[in-house]
């Protein structure tokens, strides 16, 4: 989807319809920087905007989408051109997504690996640096726990068909 192109199509409808992007946000619960950041092309407004959008502006969210209003022999083409592009981000998304928390969980057991190397025992007591050492892999452990959550999530959240 080119956001360039459907954020300059949503300014000129908004302005068509007179509203001023605080106006806009109002009508859709959104501040207007954030409708600032759809008419710059920074990203798309959501599902629920843009049915919303749909509705205020009598257009369909395919034509939104599309970043121009479309002649009926128009609207298959087109859907299935969103469709593809819509499903190739989702997938760029999840990846991404899974990429950061694995890097995430790789950098935290190296980091709770260095301290308990790094951990100073001599002068100690043996119970002191056990406990110091349990609460580093414990750490480590909840962290990488949560991550793994993250990931199991979001990858049921792209695999999943929508009910």
């Amino acid at each position: 989807m080119d956001t360039l192109r459907t954020g300059q199509f949503l300014k000129e409808l908004r302005k068509e319809k007179g509203f001023t992007q605080e106006q806009l946000g109002e009508k859709l619960g959104v501040s207007n920087k954030t409708v600032s950041r759809w008419e710059n092309g920074n990203y798309m407004p959501p599902v629920e905007c843009l049915e919303m959008l749909s509705d205020l502006y009598g257009i369909s969210m395919n034509e939104i989408v599309s970043g121009k209003k479309l002649e009926p022999e128009e609207f298959a083409g087109a859907a299935e051109d969103n469709l593809k592009k819509a499903l190739v981000m989702s997938e760029q998304a999840y990846k991404k997504t899974e990429k950061g928390l694995s890097v995430t969980m790789i950098i935290s057991t190296i980091l709770a690996i260095l301290i308990i190397i790094l951990l100073p025992t001599q002068g100690q007591s043996m119970i002191r640096s056990n406990i110091m050492v349990i609460m580093v892999v414990a750490l480590a452990f909840i962290g990488n726990t949560v991550n793994l959550a993250a990931l199991a999530m979001n990858k049921e959240r792209y695999e999943t068909p929508s009910k």
